[in-house]
């Protein structure tokens, strides 16, 4: 494998690519490149550490499985820089668009914007994501696939470039639909493709499983009728949850992004005056530190509280089904070196999901509506 790092032509899915065979039967794997692989250089979506990184020294911890199985791997996928934007924007590798339009390049959401456009062009069947605060779940809403974040600690994440390692970070499958998504899950959890099926199988049926539908204000209508309608079909008991939950839902969903927003200081503040790093990576790293000083540890504080509300809603529904973005993505911007881009994104996109729930990964649902 090339131990270097090229800007690649094409849907900018990759920064690292190597081309599968002609009529492989390996199952083909994209690795989001905040994920060390023996040999290759982990930029995290960075012209700095592009350039002065050393090839990493061993595997991540996360990719024994796929090792053993003698998966295909076929590249390193692209991520906003340090994994920290949820516009899935790269002003240094290329941005690759989301292929819900073939008229207009719209954002891909992020981070795990390659992994997630690796998957809907077919050029992996699978890919690895991570997930702090929406990184997987972002990007599979606005490329149309299926993305899952794991229960934290589940998956390890030694040799995985981190943002907020004690609470959030998660390592998590992406594949173009359930099946797929589950045989990523089995690469990352050893026997999770039995234990699903056996889920199935206790309850093959939609009527027998209940669905705590929660509306946020805010929505776009047209995603929400297209929640409703998806949940309608499938014959889902559809149980609304009322204002209270949702209250409580957004002080935890403000908790969690106060947190993740924290973790870029805390991990990438050496970065703040670096050569080679985006001015919109060091605006979020300075937002970290306001974050950090003034809300962190308050947020922290009340994840007990949040998990016991948690524990009580999941005594009358089986699952929380709400979209996973409240609008559609907007059109990839001009490459403008300005800071503001990646905030003024968070605010506009309204992520409508919940990290920080610290419950088991099936506990809730974001519909990628």
């Amino acid at each position: 494998m090339p131990s270097f790092h090229s800007r690649l032509p094409g849907n900018r899915a990759f920064i690292a690519y190597w081309p599968p065979a002609e009529n492989t039967n390996q199952l083909k794997l994209a690795v989001k490149d905040n994920i060390d692989m023996k040999g290759v250089v982990t930029t995290a979506g960075s012209e700095r550490l592009a350039r002065k990184r050393a090839p990493a020294e061993k595997d991540a911890s996360c990719l024994a499985i796929a090792r053993q199985r003698n998966v295909l791997i076929v590249g390193k996928a692209n991520l906003s820089e340090f994994a920290v934007a949820p516009s899935g924007f790269n002003e240094y590798f290329g941005t690759p668009a989301s292929p819900l339009s073939s008229s207009r390049k719209l954002l891909p959401g992020g981070s795990s914007c390659g992994s997630a456009v690796a998957v809907a062009s077919g050029m992996a069947d699978v890919a690895f994501g991570t997930d702090t605060a929406g990184s997987i779940r972002v990007p599979a809403a606005w490329c149309g696939v299926v993305g899952l974040k794991t229960t934290h600690g589940l998956v390890p994440i030694d040799g995985v470039f981190p943002i907020e390692p004690e609470h959030l970070d998660t390592v998590g499958p992406m594949g173009k639909d359930i099946a797929h998504t589950v045989q990523g899950m089995d690469l990352l959890q050893d026997g999770f493709a039995a234990l699903y099926a056996a889920a199935v199988a206790a309850k093959p049926s939609a009527q027998e499983i209940r669905i705590g539908r929660l509306t946020l204000k805010g929505t776009d209508p047209k995603i929400d009728q297209a929640v409703d309608e998806a949940l309608a079909k499938t014959g889902f008991q559809v149980v609304p949850l009322d204002d209270g939950v949702r209250e409580e839902w957004e002080r935890a969903k403000k908790d969690g992004n106060t947190i993740a927003a924290a973790g870029a200081w805390i991990s990438d503040k050496r970065f703040r005056f670096a050569l080679g790093v985006a001015a919109r990576t060091k605006s979020a790293i300075r937002a970290g530190q306001i974050a950090y000083l003034t809300s962190y540890e308050s947020a922290v504080a009340r994840q007990a509280e949040w998990q016991n509300t948690l524990k009580e809603i999941f005594t009358k529904v089986d699952f929380i089904a709400l979209p996973t973005l409240q609008t559609p993505p907007p059109p990839i911007p001009p490459n403008l070196k300005i800071g503001a881009h990646g905030s003024a994104h968070a605010r506009t996109a309204k992520y409508g999901g919940r990290e920080f729930r610290g419950q088991p990964g099936g506990g809730a649902a974001d519909s990628a509506a």
